[in-house]
């Protein structure tokens, strides 16, 4: 893992950096890369934000009503309930098929501003 840290690093910021003992250790301070699942988190919340916002957007019926039904609701329940009652079923590929449908529009976008 230091080793893949190391190049990944080099990579970035080329031959101007230098890996001094202290660095060479910098990784660990870095949960992503040693906690189960925890990117998961962003790429789950990341979707379900989308979907939402897709819903908003789109003129959905109820779904601003919706949204702040989720705001709402706090902590006072498991999230995956909490969303699911807001219309985001996380249990299902739907958010994750909004998010990546958003994603490759975008990246269609991208590819016309730059030509190619």
């Amino acid at each position: 893992l230091e080793e893949y840290w190391l190049q990944s690093n080099r990579d970035y910021y080329g031959p101007a950096l230098t890996v001094d003992k202290e660095l060479a250790s910098e990784w660990s301070r870095i949960p992503h890369f040693y906690t189960p699942f925890y990117v998961y988190k962003y790429a789950t919340g990341y979707s379900a934000a989308t979907a939402f916002a897709s819903a908003i957007l789109s003129g959905e019926a109820g779904a601003v009503e919706k949204y702040l039904g989720f705001l709402h609701a706090g902590g006072s329940d498991y999230s995956l309930n909490i969303l699911k009652n807001a219309g985001v079923d996380l249990n299902t590929p739907q958010p994750v098929t909004v998010t990546l449908q958003k994603f490759a529009t975008k990246l269609k976008e991208l590819k016309a501003l730059l030509g190619k």
